[in-house]
């Protein structure tokens, strides 16, 4: 019986030769290199199509530097002409045609699974291939097929070599998310893995582990390592990433830690080791990172400049569902709308270490809005009050957090008694939409959806101020559960309206989804929505906010028939329309299937139809 000590790589004499071994230790060292070399072929072409996307947009902005609605019509107007069919038009239609079929045509696997086209057959494109190199080639000297010893270490040796890659897009700081645009990647590596581990697994029970391997090194840790992957891979289920997001967080890193140690001893009787130690530097480059990015952006903390402290966040209960962090953004901070950060909150969370995604709520302007609000109208310190300065919105982090369990229900309490905390700012991440080549801008929220829709909507203005956009018109939908709720946004978007050039047509809608207690009438949803009247001041000063008596904002109760309204604007639209949506999986598939065909059909855009271009962003922690 033998047995090595941890630190030593296990080898073990055959007692007799045998004709297969040299082939699947072949096999086994070439085709982990062959599926690589296949994934970088398709990094490489997606990345491509990426660039060549960014290019484009960047010509188009480009030639549309000088801002028009064309046709002779009044800016801001609506175009319900349509030209007669063009061939020319025929790649614009195949582009439409793809995008509906490949990212709003979705399955429902239910509890909130819901994938579209692309990412299930990217989903089994993987699993094709990692098969297909499992059990390719597997028949034994003998001319038994798929032989044992062949498919069983095989799973193995392919699920390690996979490490790196999962490891790589779970990291915050992913550069093959950045070039190709794929963010769904992560968890159906993980779970394609996962399942490969445990073919590997069965494979070599089914084979039989001889009764001396139980007491070798390289045995039990892979044992453990399966296990630990397996409980991580259950906890991240959707329903229980969004119960108990806390709990996965910690489980998910100190068992995969413990996964890629256990890996690590396991792989390394195979000398497949150099794949586990490139997954422990590619998670300590990340780290080292993140690191160097919170010790910048978070400076006054580490003793860099005096005034310890100056970055602290101030808190404001908003409403029973809704608490606004607000911290003085570092000068040398920057970010774009609809980007993420992560906030670490030593004083609220349970692990000091903790870290929270939270879309930025407020947009990071170039110009000096302070003199632009100077000249915009009198704004009083009362109306003000409880919303920070006039440029929150435009100059400093703000952050729209819904509480839930945990951190964020600690973060209440302390909002509740307008306290103040301390803050370590990670990011930005994530993409940003560039609505500068689009005629129109669609933004749909549902609640704190909010915190994605209003920065763009920002950001437009500012673009439309300055003449770098060919957006004409922006919808700007909202559904909230109660009228009060405008209150979270209000001053921002009276500001904003405000500033915002005559050529630029704005309509914001309302909706209140719940009814309303306080006596205050709105119309009905069903109903063509109109301009909101103006509220008595005994109306306002009991609460509601003024921002309901501008121009350009209606108000209607019930919910939005997203339907209706997303067909009636693609119908009287033409050139380039963009959609953003951000709120929950019924608001994004309703959005998903207005647009759809016909909306999106070639007989539209061959028309002189508006081309759609949808961008759904993910609501929550899972």
């Amino acid at each position: 019986m033998d047995s090595t000590p941890l630190g030593q790589p296990f080898v073990r004499a055959e007692s007799s030769y045998n004709p297969d071994k040299p082939f699947s230790k072949k096999r086994n060292q070439e085709y982990p290199w062959q599926l690589w070399w296949c994934l970088a072929v398709f990094f490489f072409l997606v990345s491509s199509l990426q660039l060549a996307s960014h290019l484009c947009n960047k010509i188009a902005v480009a030639r549309s530097k000088t801002r028009s609605v064309g046709d002779g019509e009044p800016p801001g107007q609506l175009s319900s002409t349509r030209s007669v069919w063009s061939l020319r038009k025929l790649p614009t239609a195949v582009v439409n045609g793809y995008r509906v079929m490949a990212f709003r045509w979705t399955i429902d696997f239910g509890r909130g699974y819901v994938l579209n086209v692309a990412e299930v057959v990217l989903t089994i494109v993987y699993i094709v291939a990692l098969f297909t190199w499992s059990f390719i080639n597997t028949t034994d000297v003998a001319g038994n097929k798929h032989a044992n010893r062949y498919w069983s270490n095989r799973t193995g040796t392919l699920a390690t070599s996979q490490f790196p890659l999962i490891t790589a897009l779970g990291t915050k700081n992913n550069l093959i998310s950045f070039i190709t645009g794929l963010n769904y990647m992560h968890r159906m590596t993980s779970r394609v893995t996962f399942v490969l581990i445990w073919v590997h697994g069965i494979g070599r029970i089914v084979k039989g582990i001889p009764a001396h391997e139980w007491h070798d090194s390289w045995l039990w840790p892979g044992i453990l390592a399966a296990v630990g992957l397996t409980i991580v891979c259950m906890l991240s289920i959707r329903p229980v990433r969004a119960q108990a997001y806390e709990l996965f967080f910690y489980v998910h890193f100190f068992l995969v830690l413990a996964f890629l140690i256990g890996a690590y001893y396991h792989a390394r009787y195979r000398h497949f080791d150099p794949y586990i130690i490139a997954c422990f530097i590619i998670w300590g480059a990340d780290r080292l990172i993140r690191v160097v990015r919170l010790v910048v952006f978070n400076h006054s903390y580490f003793g860099f400049k005096s005034g310890s402290g100056t970055l602290d966040a101030t808190t404001e209960l908003l409403s029973p569902e809704m608490v606004r962090l607000v911290l003085r953004r570092p000068p040398h901070f920057h970010w774009s709308p609809g980007q993420t950060a992560y906030l670490i909150m030593p004083g609220v969370s349970a692990l000091p270490f903790e870290a929270h995604p939270f879309t930025i709520a407020s947009f990071d302007s170039g110009s000096n809005v302070e003199e632009d609000f100077g000249g915009a109208g009198s704004f009083d310190e009362k109306e003000s009050e409880g919303s920070g300065k006039d440029t929150t919105y435009w100059k400093e982090l703000v952050f729209l957090v819904s509480p839930r369990d945990g951190c964020t229900r600690r973060l209440l309490d302390v909002a509740a008694k307008r306290g103040t905390i301390k803050v370590f700012v990670d990011g930005p991440y994530g993409p940003s939409p560039d609505m500068r080549r689009f005629d129109t801008c669609v933004l749909i929220a549902g609640g704190s959806g909010v915190s994605h829709t209003l920065p763009v909507l920002l950001d437009i203005i500012e673009k439309a101020r300055d003449e770098q956009t060919h957006c004409t018109r922006v919808l700007f939908i909202w559904a909230i559960r109660e009228l009060a709720h405008i209150n979270w946004i209000s001053e921002a978007l009276r500001r904003g309206l405000l500033i915002a050039p005559p050529d630029l047509d704005i309509d914001i809608q309302v909706f209140i989804t719940r009814q309303s207690s306080d006596g205050m009438e709105v119309e009905n949803a069903s109903t063509n929505l109109h301009p909101s009247t103006p509220q008595s001041d005994k109306t306002v000063a009991d609460g509601n906010p003024s921002v309901l008596n501008m121009s350009g904002i209606r108000v209607a109760s019930g919910r939005p028939d997203l339907k209706a309204l997303l067909q009636h604007e693609v119908a009287a639209t033409q050139g380039r329309m963009s959609v953003s949506v951000c709120g929950s999986q019924s608001i994004s598939q309703t959005v998903r299937s207005a647009l759809s065909f016909p909306v999106s059909g070639a007989p539209n855009i061959l028309g002189g139809g508006a081309s759609v271009t949808l961008h759904v962003e993910s609501f929550g922690y899972a």
